[in-house]
């Protein structure tokens, strides 16, 4: 079923249109429901008017996007000139010197103002340039809709780290590596989310949020680790802390 499918028969039904105001008064109702229990979205329906049952709508539509992978729309395509990017690169050949990543599978994320830069999908750390690395100038978890500047698609973990990044005033830069070998060298040092979810969602973000009131430090369960600091240097030394650690 395609993202099209879904713009034109859900968020622009000529019954969203017509009931935007109601949207408005309920935006409140909508957040504190979204991806809650079955039941809740039930007990909504059932009470049969006609703003109860587009909050239910809205309940229904965030429930289905958590597994569909969000949906990039490029502002520009232009190589993003922003001086971090050098940081960026030369940290994660230094982290992919430690060999702790298995195939090469990390994401390094940046605050940029309001934005932040993040490495594409499928690049390794070894060959990144400046054309791996994406600016998204924002993101919408409800539409799971990521604004981007760049020549490629950002990666997989992008709504992750940028929902970490605006909910943490302490936090401008993230490291992500992932693979069973991480997994394994770090279980005995980090504290661990609860459950698992897909890479990625809203879900995952707010299990992890969760983890990181405790630590700057955790591991993502079955997935790998997560660093978070005020600056790349801060990531840095926490992973070559760990890593000497763990040994």
């Amino acid at each position: 079923m395609s993202w099209n499918w879904w713009i034109k028969n859900c968020f622009l039904s000529q019954q969203i249109d017509a009931t935007i105001s109601t949207y408005r008064r309920f935006k409140t109702t909508v957040r504190n429901l979204l991806f809650e229990k079955q039941n809740d979205a039930v007990n909504i329906y059932n009470k049969k008017d006609k703003e109860s049952i587009l909050v239910y709508r809205i309940l229904m539509i965030g429930k289905n996007l958590t597994s569909i992978p969000f949906q990039t729309f490029f502002v520009s395509r232009e190589i993003s000139n922003c001086p971090l990017i050098a940081d960026i690169i030369k940290l994660g050949k230094k982290i992919d010197g430690l060999g702790i990543v298995d195939n090469k599978d990390y994401s390094i994320s940046v605050a940029y103002g309001k934005r932040i830069l993040i490495n594409a999908k499928n690049v390794g750390v070894e060959s990144m340039n400046q054309q791996d690395i994406i600016e998204i100038a924002d993101y919408d978890p409800v539409k799971n809709i990521i604004l981007a500047i760049g020549k490629k698609d950002p990666c997989i973990e992008s709504p992750v780290h940028w929902l970490i990044h605006h909910a943490r005033d302490d936090v401008n830069a993230i490291i992500q590596l992932n693979g069973e070998k991480v997994v394994k060298k770090f279980s005995k040092n980090l504290p661990t989310t609860e459950k698992e979810y897909p890479s990625g969602t809203l879900e995952l973000a707010k299990e992890v949020l969760k983890v990181l009131r405790a630590s700057k430090k955790i591991l993502i369960k079955n997935r790998g680790s997560l660093f978070v600091g005020i600056s790349l240097k801060e990531v840095e030394d926490l992973i070559l802390k760990t890593y000497g650690e763990s040994k």
